[in-house]
């Protein structure tokens, strides 16, 4: 009978039939009582899996959210779809808090959001021990999202996540307690159980795959991504788009320079970081949202929890500090399911600014030092990580899904960039952006000379002394006395750094932490001593194509997926003439309404229109994506262009 409710409100609000693989069975599970863990790639409907129950359910539901703008869009779409929710975070006055308080407790909501300090608010606190007590409205569900931040070993460790448990405990009847990520390792969704207290959880993991998703890495210097960029925004031009910098500086400059170049050609740009006036970041948010700006230049201060569906790219300038913080901000990308790019630009800069970061940052940290010290050699772990995506030659899906622990999601990992279909046919490492280069015995040199210097230098100095350069420091090291020492005289140094960290990124050697590492054996360097003759040891790195030649095949694989996608996106002959009135449509109503367009209905609504012609309300509720009230309020306008349509086309 609940999960009747639970379809039945799925229709209502939402306008879908049926859940999405793994909704049902979290949805169920919070339905009968139970505590539940979901872990969800972005754009997987994690937010469904909460908000459904909490508009079944009676009382309010707590949402846990540390993203104020993911706070303001949801409530406003929930708004939107018929619903009655409320958020309760910094952007509001006193007063306004005051007034949510009082309304929640005369059981005016349904679901609230709250950041995670507020639950420390005594004030807030007393409300919600208020709400759970017998008689009181009920609190039958605590959601807690972005829940890897409860964790020490996750890439965005919150502290204020800890408070989290404490105040469940406080309340007088334990409500269920669910908590949802869209990344997480196996140890941090074990941390998640163990730090928010989760009892026996439903744990559904539907994978981490984006197959939606084209993912590119190139290494360029500054000024060459600067200009990859500027092209790649001139070919996309209808496209919405983030380019995500490491630094404000680094926003700034970039943003300027791509304004320069694209506002003459009709390509607005906007900018977006901490360092901006809380007015100044609002109305780039806003400007990007309602697709006034179709670029927005950020840190990554930007974008969590922006549920915009239709970002076609997302490039990020700089490298993230973590597998993790980069598959979350490259999934904002094709949140709408049709294809999108991600791209990866990175130089060896990069690398030194994010060990300075974590340096600098350990010397601003106020826990004690134990505490620091396990922290930032947990920073270190998961930049090493970001490090060998950027330097593998195998399948880069691959090694995101590895890294996650999903390795049923792939079948064959390709290797090479010869013929052949294995792999996930859309990253540029199986594309055939680069072109391998066996540097196998380079690569066993290598090995054998970090054995023998006993793990004592960084790289740049070993490299030069496989080179055999004759320098002050490998002098003064006693390195040109060694075995190995000039043995690769005949390859470029740069050369010999490239199959350095290769090798570091693969596992054969390892580099120690901290602003000055030294290069040491690691974990497989065992395969490359042993010169075992039934495993063989080979090893190849990229060598970079032309740029030109990079992007020309990125772009090929992305039309093919899309080309793929055509049975589902229906914009072949008239549909794409339709397709175009009924943006206009929701162009004019967004407009009207002030709100975002995808707010109004998503693009794969409007595909659905073209598809299916309704020509009653009952028929328009058979697309997915519109729900009883936005047929009511916006249907007509629909249904209206799509008579006009079909009376021109007889």
């Amino acid at each position: 009978m609940a999960m009747d409710e639970a379809r039945a409100a799925l229709k209502r609000y939402f306008g879908y039939d049926a859940f999405r693989p793994g909704q049902e069975r979290l949805v169920c599970a919070v339905l009968e009582g139970r505590d539940a863990l979901g872990v969800m790639p972005t754009g997987a409907g994690k937010s469904v899996c909460y908000q459904v129950p909490a508009l079944v359910l009676p009382g309010i539901t707590f949402v846990v959210s540390p993203l104020v703008s993911l706070m303001g869009d949801q409530v406003r779409a929930l708004k939107e779809a018929g619903a009655r929710p409320s958020f309760l975070n910094s952007t509001l006055t006193p007063a306004q808090q005051n007034t949510v308080l009082k309304r929640a407790s005369e059981g005016w909501y349904q679901i609230m959001y709250v950041a995670p300090e507020r639950l420390a608010d005594p004030r807030f606190l007393a409300f919600a021990q208020q709400a759970a007590a017998p008689g009181g409205i009920g609190i039958p569900l605590v959601a807690v999202d972005e829940a890897h931040c409860v964790s020490q070993w996750g890439q965005d460790f919150r502290p204020s996540y800890l408070e989290i448990a404490s105040f469940i405990e406080a309340l007088p009847q334990r409500p269920v307690v669910a908590a949802f990520t869209a990344t997480a390792t196996e140890r941090v969704r074990a941390d998640i159980v163990s730090m928010l207290g989760l009892r026996a959880p439903e744990s559904v993991v539907t994978g981490f795959d984006r197959a939606n998703l084209f993912f590119g890495v190139e290494e360029m210097g500054d000024k060459a991504k600067a200009r990859w960029i500027c092209d790649y925004a001139l070919s996309h031009a209808e496209e919405s788009g983030i380019v995500y910098c490491a630094t404000r500086k680094a926003t700034d400059e970039l943003a300027l320079t791509l304004a320069d170049a694209l506002e003459p050609q009709g390509i607005a740009v906007a900018r977006y970081h901490a360092g901006m006036s809380p007015a100044e970041r609002t109305e780039a948010q806003a400007a990007f949202i309602e697709d006034r700006a179709p670029l927005i230049v950020a840190t990554n201060a930007f974008g969590m929890g922006i549920d915009k569906p239709n970002v076609r790219y997302v490039i990020h300038h700089n490298v993230p500090e973590s597998i993790e913080a980069y598959y979350q901000e490259a999934g904002r990308a094709g949140r709408d399911g049709d294809p999108a790019s991600c791209h990866l630009l990175w130089n060896g800069s990069d690398f030194r600014l994010r060990r300075y970061f974590i340096e600098r940052d350990q010397e601003d940290e106020h826990a004690d030092e134990a505490a620091a010290e396990r922290s930032r050699q947990n920073r270190y772990r998961l930049l090493a990580a970001m490090e060998g995506y950027c330097q593998t030659t195998g399948c880069l899906r691959a090694y995101i899904l590895r890294y996650f622990g999903d390795n049923g999601a792939l079948g064959v990992e390709r290797t090479g960039s010869g013929a052949g279909t294995e792999g996930c046919g859309s990253c540029s490492n199986c594309t055939g952006s680069y072109e391998a280069e066996d540097v196998t015995e380079a690569a066993r040199a290598a090995v054998r000379f970090v054995q023998a210097c006993g793990g004592r230098f960084g790289k740049a100095l070993v490299a030069d002394a496989l080179h055999g350069a004759n320098t002050e420091k490998v002098r003064s090291c006693r390195l040109d006395g060694m075995p190995g020492y000039g043995s690769l005289s005949e390859m470029p140094v740069g050369a010999i750094k490239d199959v350095l960290g290769q090798l570091v990124g693969r596992g054969y050697l390892a580099q120690s932490q901290g602003q000055y590492p030294v290069l040491g054996l690691g974990e497989r360097a065992v395969e490359v001593l042993a010169e075992d003759a039934d495993a063989p040891f080979s090893f190849t790195v990229k060598r970079r194509a032309r740029t030109g030649r990079a992007a020309e095949r990125a772009r090929r694989a992305v039309d093919m997926l899309r080309a793929e996608a055509g049975g589902a996106t229906g914009r072949l002959g008239d549909d794409a003439e339709l397709f175009e009135r009924l943006r206009e449509v929701r162009r004019e109503i967004s407009a009207e309404r002030e709100l975002p367009a995808y707010m109004v209905c998503t693009d794969k609504a409007l595909r659905g229109m073209c598809r299916r012609r309704p020509q009653t309300r009952d028929e328009l509720l058979e697309v997915p994506g519109i729900g009883e009230k936005k047929a009511d309020e916006f249907g007509d306008a629909f249904l209206s262009a799509i008579a006009a349509f079909e009376d021109l086309r007889e």
